[in-house]
């Protein structure tokens, strides 16, 4: 789904640079081979609640909402990577298996992240039922878990 993939590419360049305009963020998503409007990018960067903020040089930057901001360097993050013991694919949806008893608290922090790309979780004891919004793909899915739980597929390969 092009929009997931803009969104994502959208957050990762406001993370990762400066960016002051609406034209240097669709050169940068040109670079990228995703084309888009400024009236779409305007409405995107809406929806990821993004925001412009003082750069200390009398200018302004673009920022991610507080929201994904806290989500990301959350302490509880720290502790809900390694209780995670395996992701499982299955007919577009995603299971994510965890140490009995974390299956709620995980569910609980990754619809927190108030992602667009998933649209809900529905969570048991050890197991965590991941469901993606319409077009939107597993890989995609993937690429956000990693974003709201750096480290996650590394600790997945750790525990197989």
């Amino acid at each position: 789904m092009q929009k997931t993939k803009r969104l994502l590419a959208i957050e990762k360049i406001i993370a990762e640079e400066h960016i002051s305009t609406q034209e240097e963020i669709l050169k940068r998503l040109r670079e990228q081979g995703i084309s888009c409007t400024q009236a779409t990018l305007s409405r995107n960067l809406r929806q990821l609640g993004v925001g412009r903020n003082p750069n200390g040089n009398g200018g302004y930057m673009y920022s991610l909402s507080e929201n994904i901001r806290s989500t990301a360097n959350s302490p509880l993050k720290l502790s809900i990577v390694p209780v995670i013991t395996g992701i499982v694919e299955a007919k577009g949806l995603m299971v994510i298996r965890t140490i009995p008893g974390n299956a709620s608290n995980t569910a609980f922090f990754i619809d927190g992240a108030g992602r667009y790309e998933i649209a809900g979780t529905i969570a048991g004891d050890d197991t965590i039922l991941v469901i993606p919004r319409d077009g939107v793909t597993l890989q995609q899915i993937h690429t956000c878990l990693e974003i709201i739980l750096p480290g996650l597929h590394e600790q997945i390969k750790k525990a197989r």
